[in-house]
């Protein structure tokens, strides 16, 4: 389908207000409502606000118990359904208007603490999602290189016979599932444990290509790996930093925020290699070349540490190996080194840490551009350095605010399928195995008979790599078989880097299965023609079809931990089923089912067939994850919020009052959405922790300090808080460890516990006693149970203690590649070999060849791997062409002319089509491209290989094809942010 641009009369129109016309027509007649400007006329400006909220009571008090009723429950059924954003990790909340089972109309939710009644173009066009017209309707199977439509049944047969087939042949560890970021929290736990159950670690999600540097380098400075304060929370801020974020289109709502706080006076900094939206709100935009974040920041903490700026009492008290990284700073980033490896100015650099240190509190906003680097981890610890430097972490208005990309993401990454841990970041450990088995109630070895000997305790593979789980000699694998089957489960393949290897290695599987609502650019690549020497003849492809979020109900966890409960908005459509069912299903096949459910409670679904109750699933997580404080938030406590949402404070985002009509639960106090950690049970009230490490706040008021994660004595170097540095009102003035029954003896507090609490917290810690005992009895006493640390800007554990510039494996500058060359290569790394030394010796004067630094990014039109919004028409029409933006020079030189077809080429071998945009928003070094696209291939329209009906109405050249090789040191985030490039001139 070919999009132009149309007038109303001519088309599609403008997409909002044709929907919201439309929309508005059709619920018209079924009830007595009044539209935003009606409403505003009516009722003032200054109760405007109330909106949505209003729109929900008046229905509801307005019509009869029976209007949730299903759609064939009789004619006029009416109801609100309060829902969530199914796109980026603002967590925008939406009003649902469901008319006789059929989603008419939506309203953003204007008492949302989080968006306040905004949208963005992705969040207006939400509805369509409640038509799924380009859609996976029933299971498929690829059969003579076309999809043909099979049943459930037969499709749920063949899959776990495979399954079995291959676990037989090669081991539970032949399989890899990567899971979904779109899954709710209850989905997600459940795949982990379904993976689990299955009897293997191999598993991921998107997580591991967006922000797992960010999740190690974070957790392992301070304690845990999240976003420290909140959206909302930046309306404190005195000055903010964005470093590869461009938030205006990745996360727009967002920026409302950011707009309140330069209304205050708040100073606003943008550093990228690109001049973003983002970067023209900005006061001040720096420009700096794509990886080259640790010179500048490093440069920034030069000055600051030359100036005096630094918080010294903050530092004695709160960091440990600072003077370490002082003497680092001092000695190698001088103002000359600075400007040579990222191109900024001892000036400009001056400026930057004048603006941060004078006008405190400041905060760092950072995604991607900052993540996806073969030295990721050593980027962000570097950006937490600078914040402890000054002060800022544990601080309103400061913090590190790290925007996560996907509705989920931070849930998922939470409670979902990580390949080194468990739910709640429990480890491999038998402690952390034998935990869940309690919580599980299964027995501790038969979870260990399904594993591979061994294999029980070892990280599986990453969702970045799974390409070299197919394809690498097996001798070099640390693992009996290579993988034969996949599931592509919620996930976008062309997220993913090296796209010619993984068509090749997607050939050589025995088994993918891809279970999605939008079959994603997964189905084209597999069913498009590959070389027959790399084909398994034997190989067999599913599509199944999954509901949408808006088809089911759950717990969503937002960037700022805040968790948010979505209401059921429509029956699944088609014969879509939804994830948890799908798991379920497959689990009885493979021989597990009543294991994955014993403590759960089943209801019946779509069709009648059982499935896991969400609630139950929740109070699952709730039972489980003490680490991380996912306890608290128990499924009313969370519906309570979402029911009043008016009550809670847009800055500080605490109730003020506020009792819940349904339940008589008071509101009063709690934080929305519960921010993890939400420690202890539900009983005890905990109001979620809205700023992470606030020692101005009480333990129960949500305050905190750092965790004593990391033991109590470096090198003769204590670690723990300094006496005097403690959470307010604590009865521990100084540093202490982690509680455990050991120090709760010593400290004369074990006899506070219930004889219930002292038989189940016996020989256990604050993380594993599953009575909450050690937990609830600390909190009485204004203590954290993960104990009162210092932060480390010295971590040991990883391979620069300090963080290093290293240039990217592939760099047009070979001067600085022998100045600060890459990590050498390592063997058995997450499983598999992980080359760094040798690719980068290898290609050190590749940019004689490819020139141009080839970045990537997002549009505001579009999110993730794009499948779903470009199956959108309302979001289709307004971004149509894939494209490259090119710097006027860089064009001329090559002869190219804004809307030309170019060829851009890699060091891969591959080559895309797309259109040339000529711009100064990208200097003559460097190029960019969105990630969204799909559906092309190096110039070829994969149109004739999707499945009937499922293709998006926008198709494009993804510029994973051609990105190259290379991975974090420590996570296996992949380097996606400095791919290099040639582009000539399209010719056939």
């Amino acid at each position: 389908m070919l999009l132009t641009r149309k007038s109303p009369e001519a088309g599609f129109g403008s997409p909002v207000s044709s929907l919201v016309s439309s929309l508005s027509r059709g619920v018209s007649r079924a009830i007595p409502t009044m539209d935003r400007r009606a409403f505003l006329r009516r009722s003032g400006l200054g109760v405007g606000a109330g909106l949505a909220a209003g729109q929900l009571t008046l229905m509801r008090k307005a019509q009869a118990a029976d209007e949730v009723k299903a759609a064939d429950a009789g004619a006029g059924q009416v109801s609100v359904r309060r829902t969530v954003c199914g796109h980026c990790s603002v967590g925008c909340a939406v009003d649902a208007v469901v008319e006789n089972g059929v989603w008419v109309r939506q309203e953003p939710v204007f008492d949302s603490p989080i968006n306040l009644g905004a949208h963005c173009a992705k969040g207006a066009a939400l509805r369509e999602h409640g038509r799924g017209e380009y859609r996976l309707k029933y299971p498929m199977k690829l059969v003579g290189g076309k999809y043909e439509r099979i049943t459930w049944d037969q499709a749920l047969n063949e899959i776990s016979a495979k399954m079995l087939e291959l676990k037989k042949a090669s081991g539970p560890d032949s399989v890899f599932i990567v899971g979904s970021s779109k899954h709710n929290n209850e989905q997600s736990y459940l795949m982990r444990k379904w993976v689990s159950l299955w009897g293997s670690n191999n598993c991921d999600h998107q997580a591991r290509i967006c922000h797992s540097t960010t999740v190690a380098g974070v957790a392992n400075t301070w304690g845990y790996g999240a976003m420290t304060n909140s959206y909302n929370d930046m309306q404190n801020s005195k000055a903010a930093m964005y470093i590869g974020s461009n938030a205006a289109e990745a996360h727009p709502v967002s920026l409302l925020h950011m707009l309140h706080a330069k209304e205050n006076g708040c100073k606003m900094i943008v550093v990228d290699p690109r001049f973003t939206r983002t970067a023209a709100k900005a006061d001040d935009f720096v420009r700096i070349r794509s990886g080259s974040d640790i010179p500048f920041l490093f440069g920034v903490l030069h000055q600051i540490f030359k100036n005096g700026w630094e918080d010294k009492q903050y530092i004695n008290d709160r960091v440990y190996g600072m003077d370490k990284v002082r003497e680092d700073v001092m000695a190698k980033w001088t103002p000359d080194k600075v400007e040579e490896a990222c191109g900024v100015d001892e000036a400009t650099i001056y400026k930057v840490a004048e603006t941060l240190a004078k006008n405190r509190p400041s905060t760092i906003v950072w995604c991607m551009g900052q993540t996806q680097h073969s030295i990721g981890n050593a980027m962000v610890r570097a950006s937490c350095i600078l914040q402890l430097a000054l002060g800022n972490i544990g601080v309103s208005g400061g913090g590190a605010n790290i925007f996560r990309g996907h509705d989920n993401v931070q849930g998922a990454t939470d409670v979902g399928p990580n390949p080194d841990s468990l739910p709640g970041y429990y480890g491999l450990a038998e402690g952390s195995w034998k935990h869940y088995a309690t919580v599980w109630g299964l027995d501790y070895e038969w979870i260990k008979a399904q594993y591979a000997p061994g294999m029980m305790t070892k990280p599986g593979m990453t969702v970045s790599r799974w390409i070299d789980g197919v394809l690498e000699d097996n001798e070099l694998i640390d693992q009996d078989s290579n993988l034969r089957g996949l599931f592509f489960w919620g996930h976008a393949p062309n997220s993913q880097s090296r796209g010619l290897e993984m068509k090749k290695a997607m050939d050589k599987l025995d088994l993918l299965v891809v279970v999605d609502p939008y079959p994603s650019a997964t189905a084209a690549m597999a069913a498009m023609p590959g070389k027959p020497e790399e084909l398994n003849p034997n190989r067999a492809v599913y599509l199944l079809p999954a509901c949408s979020q808006f088809e089911t109900s759950g717990s969503v966890t937002a960037s700022n931990r805040s968790l948010q409960w979505r209401e059921k908005v429509i029956e699944p459509l088609w014969e879509s089923r939804t994830d948890h069912m799908i798991m379920y299903q497959l689990a009885e096949k493979l021989n597990f089912g009543k294991e994955l459910v014993k403590s759960m409670k089943l209801i019946a679904g779509k069709g009648g067939m059982m499935e896991p109750e969400p609630e139950s699933m929740l109070r699952e997580i709730n039972r489980s994850n003490w680490t991380i404080g996912y306890t608290g938030q128990s499924p009313e406590r969370l519906k309570a919020h979402m029911r009043n949402m008016h009550v809670f404070d847009v800055k500080t985002l605490r109730a003020k009052g506020g009792i819940d009509k349904e339940t008589g639960y008071k509101l009063d106090g709690d934080y929305f959405g519960l921010p993890w950690p939400c420690y202890g049970t539900p009983e005890i009230k905990h109001p979620g922790s809205p700023n992470l490490y606030m020692t101005t706040r009480t333990m129960m008021d949500g305050g905190g300090n750092f965790r004593a994660n990391f033991g109590v004595e470096r090198d003769g170097v204590n670690l723990l808080a300094e006496d005097g540095s403690h959470s307010k009102d604590a009865e521990i003035t100084t540093g202490y460890p982690e509680f455990d029954h050991v120090l709760m003896k010593k400290l004369g507090w074990w006899d506070d516990l219930t004889d219930a609490e002292k038989k189940g917290a016996e020989g256990k810690n604050w993380k594993t006693d599953l009575s909450g005992g050690i937990q609830r009895v600390v909190m009485a006493h204004n203590c954290h149970p993960w104990g009162n640390a210092k932060a480390r800007a010295l971590v040991w554990n990883f391979p620069d203690p300090v963080p290093q510039h290293r240039e990217p494996l592939y760099s047009t500058r070979p001067d600085l590649v022998a100045k600060y060359p890459t990590h050498d290569d390592k063997k058995a790394f997450w499983r598999l070999p992980t080359l760094f030394k040798t690719i980068q010796d290898k290609n050190k004067d590749i940019g004689k060849a490819f020139p141009l630094i080839m970045t990537s990014g997002r549009l505001v039109e579009y999110e993730g791997g794009g499948e779903e919004t470009r199956s959108n028409p309302y979001l289709a029409e307004l971004q149509q062409e894939m494209f490259v933006e090119i710097n006027p020079r860089a064009a001329n030189d090559r002869g190219i002319r804004n809307g030309d077809d170019v060829w851009v080429k890699s060091p891969t071998g591959a080559r895309l089509k797309v259109k040339a945009l000529v711009t100064e928003r990208v200097n003559h070094e460097t190029v960019f491209l969105p990630f969204h696209f799909s559906g092309h291939w190096q110039g070829v329209d994969l149109a004739p290989y999707y499945p009937a009906g499922a293709m998006p109405v926008v198709r494009g050249e993804a510029v994973n094809t051609a990105t190259t090789y290379g991975y974090d040191s420590v996570t296996m985030m992949q380097e996606t942010k400095t791919s290099l490039c040639q582009i000539e001139k399209y010719a056939a």
